[in-house]
């Protein structure tokens, strides 16, 4: 596992990527927020770890900048503050945990596993997998185990973007921008009719995916818990 690591307490930082090691991981540390946005335009991580208060910017512009990006890697992220109210700024942002200092190491392990099993998604240069379902772009094939999903042009689209930010709800107007393209008359009943079609294909083939309804909101593609 790749983690990225953005923290400017060197001793801090010292623990964390010392313990990342022994675990396996591989870890790169920063201890500026521009300096890790440079690292994930030219690297992909499995993980984020990241400092609410940085020396140049705040740790949320970070994650905010990330997701509007579209990179939906894991962020967990790392503050001395624990009040509810900055712990809701986070989330709002694109933060998918929150970890008050000071924290021992176990907990933090335990954290971006929990952050892996959720997301459960790998993207491999032509190729993404969330769970037992895998999508080559290059083949424009999807995959369960061995069952090849009929899919149309426009339910691989679909698809291809729920993985892309598997674990997180889209809307329909996002939905319908990147999978039928901003100039598009498509209705967001149209996008829930497409929706039912692509999760009767996956649910004929596995359990083991869901794409939630999100009631008022939009969509979510996760594995479900088992």
């Amino acid at each position: 596992m790749n983690v990225l690591l953005v923290e400017d307490d060197i001793g801090i930082a010292r623990f964390v990527e010392r313990g990342l090691t022994l675990e396996g991981m591989r870890v790169q540390w920063t201890a500026t927020g521009e300096e890790a946005l440079a690292y994930l335009r030219s690297y992909q991580y499995d993980a984020i770890i990241l400092d609410l208060m940085l020396p140049d910017m705040d740790g949320r512009d970070v994650c905010k900048t990330l997701r509007g990006q579209g990179i939906s890697t894991p962020i967990c992220m790392l503050t001395a503050k624990d009040s509810i109210e900055e712990k809701i700024s986070g989330f709002e942002v694109g933060a998918d945990d929150y970890l008050t200092k000071p924290f021992a190491f176990e907990e933090l392990l335990a954290r971006i596993k929990v952050m892996q099993r959720r997301a459960n998604i790998n993207l491999n240069g032509e190729e993404m997998n969330i769970g037992p379902l895998r999508l080559n772009l290059a083949a424009h094939e999807a995959k369960i185990d061995d069952v090849v999903l009929d899919l149309t042009q426009r339910e691989f689209a679909l698809l291809e973007y729920l993985m892309r930010h598997a674990g997180k709800t889209v809307n329909r107007e996002r939905i319908i921008e990147n999978a039928w393209g901003p100039a598009s008359d498509i209705t967001s009943n149209a996008v829930d009719v497409y929706v039912g079609y692509v999760r009767k294909k996956i649910n004929a083939c596995t359990d083991g995916l869901e794409i939630r309804t999100v009631r008022g909101i939009g969509f979510k593609l996760m594995v479900k818990d088992v």
